[in-house]
């Protein structure tokens, strides 16, 4: 593949997995991206790329709309890695042993050491879990904020202290900022897995992804029983505390103010050597502690030598990350089949030599989509390398060699089940038939999950029953179930029928947004569901517009994608727009909808009629900070059911900030624009509300 293609091709991964990343549902593991990301930076080496023109990876950006920001005193950096295929300036590969050599020694010239002098790296565990900074004022827990890019995170207080997931008093009157993992527990966490499943719904992938989600959800309540919880670290700031001049002592001295810290099986090394090996040894106890690990930390032991070695705008100097290597075996692709997910997306997966792997036996592994595929060159009958980590499905991580006979696999043009012509958006390819057999079952657990339509009791095993012996092809004929047909079921007696019938009978008043979020249409989500239901109001005016749209009618496009600033939905750019409404104008979901109505399910929104109010109508806010009597949820659908628009970030184009207590950057940025910030009392006034 031509070198400038395969730039290009990584641009639009890196991006894609990144997103997946901040949305807490990665397709590919730590390693495989970390590869994916040096290939890239040695192809725009090769191809003399311009730093101002390459991607670059923040540290974490995590900002979740909704979320206060707040800006950490001290920048809260990710650490440089040991990377296993790390190569010199001359192309070669360099083990771990050199990259921690090379790294010591140059923290021994930015001490200015002499060789006689010793340079002490304290070594601890690598929870997988999520960082959070955590202010103390005098002993009391006054903020938890996530890492964010590294300047500032998303204040998640609320979600911390309701969790119960740090102390919240530490045994001392000073005042400073602790910083630490917050992580759930393999028991807690499979316990948590056990109930989705028994509600029919998706899994989460693995612990560390579970954590993020449940720190960034809005509404912190049932929170206490997750069991989430947390070790502390470091102690960046502080003010009238005397604390220990090592890195070692610091956690004994967390410990004894009350935090729960890791000091066993921790160690302090004087030489590469023996740090690389300690590490190297750690790695087989991984599986018999209650948590997840996915590596090592090196920092180095004397605090006093923070300050003088610094660091870059992405990594500090005084720490670096050992990272476990994922296990990998060789084997041989013998077919390649595609899979079709609930979204309609369509995957390439190999189908393999048996190889034990993990402590499993892997046949399939995932190809990701047909751009990595051909990036990769993957043949059937290739010798080709594999990789499971954590809760991760394997994947292929690359083609060792062609084998005589290899067959390439092309993309295909229409979906191998129900032979639907496909359509490709950016990096995938999508069969667009939503009554596609191969989609249907996925799309129908999805539909009666309690995200979605919410039907108490129809769960995976449910719903396998009523497709494969009722003959259940489409959402509307699941609400013409009856107890009689429902209780001949496996596991059904009359009971259990009749509850099911009796939510199915509580779940067609759920409204057009939940009716939108389960039929599972791409780029719509909770909260694209919410927007088009609260702007549209019922199904009818949406699908008319739909229509319109596809039409290419320019005032209809111009509504929710003008040329320049943002929409009547906010946050819906014209790929997205035009993907969304160009599903929603196919027959397929037209059939889809006009059979739920017919069943008596609700196509009207929950929330109040659009009535434009002068003033409000056009207008741009932001919501910022604490109000005193409003969720900035429940203001942000007065200002959208008033004809506003709410934006996430405060740009000129900004009419108003509506800012409460703690309103951080974004008021910062109001004022710096010369916007006009409002209170709670003066949007009310600007209703018709106060």
């Amino acid at each position: 593949m031509d070198a400038r293609r395969e730039l290009e091709i990584l641009v639009d991964q890196i991006r894609h997995h990144e997103r997946a990343y901040r949305a807490a549902k990665p397709e590919i593991t730590d390693g495989a991206f970390d590869e994916m990301f040096d290939r890239y930076v040695a192809l725009a080496d090769e191809l003399g790329v311009p730093e101002s023109e390459r991607i670059d990876r923040a540290p974490g950006a995590d900002h979740t709309d909704g979320f206060v920001q707040v800006e950490h005193r001290v920048p809260m950096l990710s650490l440089e890695k040991l990377t296993p295929n790390r190569r010199d300036s001359k192309g070669a590969s360099m083990p771990l042993g050199e990259q921690l050599s090379q790294w010591w020694e140059r923290r021994r010239e930015d001490l200015e050491l002499s060789a006689s002098t010793a340079l002490p790296v304290y070594i601890e565990p690598k929870i997988d879990g999520i960082s959070v900074s955590l202010l103390y004022e005098r002993g009391s827990l006054v903020r938890a904020v996530t890492r964010g890019d590294g300047k500032r995170g998303d204040d998640i207080t609320k979600q911390v202290e309701r969790a119960r997931a740090v102390p919240a008093r530490l045994g001392t009157t000073g005042n400073f900022e602790v910083r630490g993992e917050l992580y759930w527990p393999r028991a807690a966490f499979e316990a948590w897995n056990e109930t989705l499943r028994a509600h029919g719904e998706e899994e989460i992938a693995n612990p560390r992804n579970g954590t993020a989600g449940m720190m960034k959800r809005k509404d912190p309540e049932g929170l206490e029983s997750v069991g989430i919880t947390s070790f502390l670290y470091q102690v960046p700031w502080h003010e009238g505390v005397s604390l220990p001049r090592r890195q070692s002592e610091i956690l004994r001295w967390l410990s004894e103010q009350g935090a729960s810290v890791y000091v066993e099986q921790t160690t302090v090394a004087e030489s590469a050597e023996a740090a690389l090996a300690f590490c190297e040894g750690f790695g087989s106890k991984r599986g018999t502690l209650p948590y997840e690990i996915d590596g090592m930390v090196l920092k180095i032991d004397e605090l006093k030598h923070y300050e003088k070695l610094g660091g870059t705008g992405h990594h500090p100097h005084w720490g670096i990350a050992y990272k476990f290597p994922p296990e990998r075996k060789t084997t041989r692709v013998v077919s390649i089949e595609v899979s079709v997910g609930k979204s309609g997306k369509l995957t390439p997966v190999a189908n393999l030599e048996p190889v034990q792997l993990a402590g499993t036996t892997v046949v399939r592994a995932s190809l990701h989509n047909f751009v990595e595929l051909e990036r990769k060159d993957v043949r059937i009958g290739d010798r080709v390398e594999v990789e499971k980590a954590g809760d991760i499905i394997p994947q292929v991580i690359q083609s060792i060699s062609h084998e005589e006979g290899s067959v390439g696999f092309a993309r295909p043009t229409h979906c191998p089940a129900c032979q639907t012509p496909v359509v490709a958006e950016e990096i995938f390819v999508y069969c667009p038939n939503p009554a596609c057999l191969a989609q249907r079952r996925e799309r129908l657990i999805h539909f009666a999950s309690r995200r979605a339509m919410e039907i108490d009791g129809m769960g995976e095993s449910l719903v396998s029953q009523v497709v494969d012996k009722l003959g259940v092809e489409s959402p509307h004929q699941i609400f013409e179930l009856t107890s009689e047909r429902l209780a001949g079921l496996e596991r059904m007696g009359k009971k259990s029928a009749d509850n099911v019938v009796k939510a199915l009978g509580a779940a067609k008043s759920r409204g057009l947004a939940r009716v939108l979020y389960s039929l599972a249409i791409r780029h719509v989500g909770e909260t694209m569901s919410e927007d088009l239901a609260s702007y549209f109001g019922t199904g009818e005016k949406l699908l008319a517009f739909a229509e319109r749209y596809v039409a290419g009618d320019e005032a209809t496009i111009a509504v929710v994608a003008p040329e320049s600033g943002s929409g009547a939905i906010e946050g819906l750019a014209r790929k997205t727009a035009d993907s969304i409404f160009g599903e929603l104008a196919s027959p397929a979901v037209r059939r889809v909808l006009e059979g739920l109505a017919g069943a008596g399910v609700s196509l009207e929104a929950k929330t109040a009629a659009r009535v434009e109010v002068a003033g409000v109508a056009g207008k741009s806010f932001v919501l910022t900070g604490t109000l005193p009597t409003l969720k900035r949820d429940a203001a942000g659908d007065m200002i959208k059911a008033a004809g506003g628009k709410v934006s996430g970030s405060v740009s000129k184009k900004t009419d108003y900030v509506v800012a409460g207590e703690e309103a951080g950057s974004k008021l910062e940025k109001a004022n710096e624009l010369g916007v006009p910030v409002i209170d709670e009392a003066a949007l009310l006034a600007m209703l018709g509300r106060s």
